[in-house]
């Protein structure tokens, strides 16, 4: 039965009608005719009369009870990032694997369960474990109600604890449980993804406010700016789709240049790779290196970047060498992508190059350097030697016998070779022609949009962690909070969704679910959607909760 209205001469009337089935045909009668719309609302009849009906609703009623205040809340809890993270958290394999791993373990606690809830921490607000424990009141988590910050801690160890294999540490890394997890999440995906043609591999420093460990914190070259503070470097590398395959750890005094080679040669063995290609950035090349890759015993491919202004051979040679650029014109739908992109492919005594020119980045570059050189040059003519400080004013300065300071005009000249140019190193054959190199290149911003999100999710960092596989495992959790991440982003994408993650995560974190009494009976109410939930429910394959349920 429904509600119709039906216009008769000027005046509308308000009928009950009856949709009933007669031979096959659904027909409509009318069972009562309640009078002249205009009177009943005017007279205020209809809402007296929906509100008495309302009375043998429940669910009416329940909602109409809560709007007006009469129900009684019990508890208020944030329901939308379990809801979807604890499905892919399940599909993905992780909730597998890690009970699989502490299937022979007596451990006391929900191992598992404390491992999701930091995760889940982490992509919601980052932080601390510390923060984790109380951050969990205000959500239903299930299976995590009873846990305590000690336990938190035991679970952070068992994930970065060494293992008893025989394995040697690798740069002062030892092979851990999290290698386990990985390796088992890898095998998991293997149906889908038999070999590895293509690995992305960088490398950030973060730093402890701490000591940061017995071993793992160090001083080093910090990515941060604080050389002052004890660090340690983060590896990462993803698949050709993103996928993220592995995280390294090293103490903060490991140079990147010393990285590369014992990754390709662990992840070789962890995961029966047979042949693979190495993207990586300029950071990794030394000529050892180089040699080991190259090397007939070690087999692999790369495409490396190249660091034009300390290399000789680039400087000199290759931006100097004759030939014509291709132009390319990748797909816009990436705010990234250059249009368009200049690539010309160079050799140099069998050493091939590929030298790559970003025309929009050209144009900053030239920009940037001219209001450098120009308010420099203001700045001089009042004998201000405070900017020879200034590192960007700094390399345009040279000092003459005189005793003022004057901008070097060759200096500003060379400089400007090397606007938006970039420059690749690649063993691979001329199969893979130059645009290819330089297209698998680019999307090593994969790498690098992950670890901002890993400096993000590590926004608090581990500070409160003493002992280095506490610290291993703090850190891992960051490394399962983007794979989580990643998977959605590839549901969306499949889906061809558009979709910003602030507002996903804006939106999964304010889906509340009430619980309240209202005449002795319990009752669950859940908000509305916000931002775009919707899409990362459906990206997720999660049927949304009723807006009202009897929890008796």
């Amino acid at each position: 039965m429904y509600f119709r209205t039906k216009r008769t001469g000027t005046y509308s009337y308000l009928q009950i009608v009856e949709s009933y089935r007669d031979r096959g045909r659904v027909r409509q009668r009318v069972l009562a005719t309640l009078g002249r719309l205009d009177a009943l609302q005017q007279g205020g009849h209809l809402d007296a009369l929906l509100s008495s009906g309302a009375r043998f609703c429940q669910n009416i009623a329940v909602l109409d009870a809560h709007a007006a205040g009469k129900t009684e809340p019990v508890a208020v809890r944030r329901i939308g990032p379990d809801l979807v993270f604890g499905r892919l958290w399940e599909e993905t394999g992780i909730a597998a694997v890690l009970k699989s791993l502490l299937a022979g373990r007596a451990f006391q606690f929900p191992v598992e369960r404390a491992i999701y809830l930091t995760v889940l921490h982490r992509l919601l607000v980052s932080g601390s474990d510390r923060a984790a424990e109380r951050w969990r009141e205000s959500y239903r988590i299930p299976g995590t109600e009873e846990l305590d910050l000690h336990q938190l801690y035991r679970a952070m160890a068992w994930l970065g604890s060494p293992l008893d294999d025989g394995e040697p540490e690798v740069l002062g890394s030892p092979r851990c449980t999290k290698d386990l997890i990985e390796e088992a999440l890898f095998d998991g995906r293997r149906d889908l993804f038999n070999t590895v043609d293509l690995v992305f591999f960088d490398t950030t420093s973060i730093y402890f406010e701490g000591r940061g460990g017995e071993t793992i914190g160090q001083r080093g070259h910090s990515k941060d700016s604080r050389p002052d503070l004890a660090q340690m470097i983060v590896g990462l590398a993803l698949d050709a789709e993103g996928w993220p395959l592995c995280c390294e750890m090293w103490p903060g005094n490991t140079t990147d240049v010393k990285t590369l080679v014992p990754v390709v040669q662990r992840m070789k063995k962890r995961f029966g790779i047979q042949r693979v290609s190495i993207v990586a950035d300029r950071g990794m090349i030394s000529k050892p290196t180089l040699d080991a890759l190259e090397s007939k015993n070690f087999q692999c491919q790369y495409i490396l970047g190249v660091r034009m202004r300390s290399t000789t051979e680039a400087e000199q040679v290759i931006l100097d060498r004759a030939g014509s650029f291709q132009e390319v014109h990748p797909e816009r739908n990436k705010s990234t992508d250059p249009s368009p992109l200049k690539v010309k492919e160079v050799q140099v005594d069998g050493r091939r190059y590929v030298v790559c020119i970003n025309e929009e980045q050209r144009r900053k570059d030239a920009a940037d350097r001219e209001a450098i050189v120009a308010h420099l040059r203001q700045a001089l003519k009042a004998g201000d030697k405070s900017l020879v400080g200034n590192k960007g004013y700094r390399k345009f300065i040279k000092t003459p016998e005189a005793p003022r300071f004057q901008v070097d005009e060759k200096k500003v000249i060379e400089d400007a070779r090397y606007d938006g140019t970039w420059m690749l190193r690649t063993n691979l054959s001329e199969d893979t022609d130059a645009v290819t190199v330089a297209m698998a290149y680019k999307q090593l911003w994969m790498v690098e949009s992950s670890f901002r999100s890993i400096k993000s999710l590590l926004e608090t960092r581990p500070i409160f962690h003493k002992r280095d596989e506490t610290i291993r495992g703090h850190v891992f959790c960051s490394y399962l909070a983007i794979l989580l991440k990643r998977e959605l982003e590839r549901r969306l994408q499949e889906k061809e969704q558009s979709w910003e993650w602030a507002e996903i995560v804006r939106g999964l974190d304010n889906v509340h679910e009430v619980e309240a009494r209202f005449q002795g009976k319990r009752f669950a109410l859940r908000s509305q959607l916000q931002g775009q939930a919707g899409k990362a429910f459906a990206a997720a394959g999660v049927a949304l909760p009723p807006s009202l349920r009897s929890l008796d």
